[in-house]
């Protein structure tokens, strides 16, 4: 079996914080969304291909300079070019000759793939991990599965009427001869977007399972989401930062090396804080703040506010502020 996180999205639901980053490249506590996939996939000593963009080539790069994984580069650099997720999932795989494990990279879960995978392993057909959501309002927002006990029927993609409210979460296993099948969906059908799609027409031809899991998920989807998601996985930490005066810190929070914290300023709960930045007599919680930021008397609650920013006598809350701003009151 080899494993394909799929990363080459540009989640235009985050815009604009994800314009320059991808997002499984942003940070939950010290670590990035895509770092909790690649912890729960390398510990199965399974090859691992990551499929992403030629716009944030660089950044995987980066971040793949420690890990044990393939690069494969989709040739695209704006969201009207990209492949979609069923075509790179298609291009990526048309060489693997083996079952493959596929996980979106913006996926958060807190449970671990074992049974997952020992469930597929006792199935030897396409199995998709499924989330009880618990309302069938909130169920409108993704992608739903009729489901016959364990066998699925059809998936329905944010369905106005939803027939359960058990939804696909972008974890997958296909057994290599649906590998070979993704060429021949592409060829003939024309929804490419969602591999939902792709499971639905398989359940036409054969059996899919769904695997449902009751632990926690995030659909990091928008900038509320990523908070929540941001609270449950930080771990305090604080670099080499400097911190000055009758700072308050109240933990957990991640400070990272560079940053300076002067003042009458409270930090946290669950603040992140980038390298550079400049925190002033300024309040900061439930919120991730990028690199060389500088705030002087504003107080910032569950927003996220993008690098090189300066924000002066304001308060912010719910918000999210893209690259390069300058906002000040007075």
């Amino acid at each position: 079996m080899k494993a394909v996180i799929l990363a080459g999205g540009y989640a235009t639901r985050l815009w604009p914080i994800t314009k320059t980053k991808a997002k499984p490249l942003l940070p939950i506590g010290r670590k990035k969304i895509i770092d909790t996939i690649y912890e729960k996939i390398i510990r199965f000593n399974i090859p691992i291909i990551v499929s992403t963009n030629k716009r944030f080539e660089d950044d995987f790069k980066d971040w793949a300079k420690d890990k044990k994984v393939e690069l494969v580069i989709e040739n695209t650099t704006r969201e009207e070019e990209k492949l979609e997720a069923v075509r790179a999932l298609a291009e990526t795989a048309k060489n693997v000759k083996e079952d493959i494990l596929v996980i979106a990279g913006d996926n958060l879960f807190s449970f671990q793939l074992d049974d997952f995978l020992k469930y597929y392993e006792s199935r030897k057909s396409p199995v998709t991990a499924l989330y009880d959501v618990g309302d069938y309002e909130l169920a409108k927002r993704y992608g739903v599965v009729e489901i016959d006990r364990e066998r699925i029927l059809r998936f329905y993609e944010k369905p106005e009427k939803p027939p359960s409210i058990l939804v696909g979460i972008g974890i997958y296993a296909f057994p290599y001869e649906t590998v070979k099948m993704l060429a021949e969906y592409v060829e003939d059908n024309e929804r490419h977007d969602n591999l939902g799609d792709f499971l639905s027409w398989l359940c036409s031809n054969m059996k899919v399972y769904g695997f449902p899991f009751s632990d926690r998920w995030y659909d990091v989807g928008n900038p509320d989401s990523y908070i929540e998601a941001l609270k449950f996985y930080m771990e305090h930490h604080i670099g080499d930062a400097k911190i000055d005066g009758p700072v308050k810190i109240i933990e957990p929070v991640v400070v990272k090396d560079g940053a300076v914290i002067k003042g009458r300023s409270i930090i946290g709960p669950f603040a992140y804080i980038g390298r550079d930045c400049v925190i002033e007599n300024s309040d900061v919680s439930d919120s991730v703040i990028f690199d060389r930021v500088i705030l002087k008397k504003a107080k910032v609650w569950k927003s996220v506010i993008d690098e090189d920013c300066e924000i002066w006598n304001l308060e912010l809350s719910n918000s999210i502020i893209g690259g390069h701003a300058k906002i000040q009151r007075g």
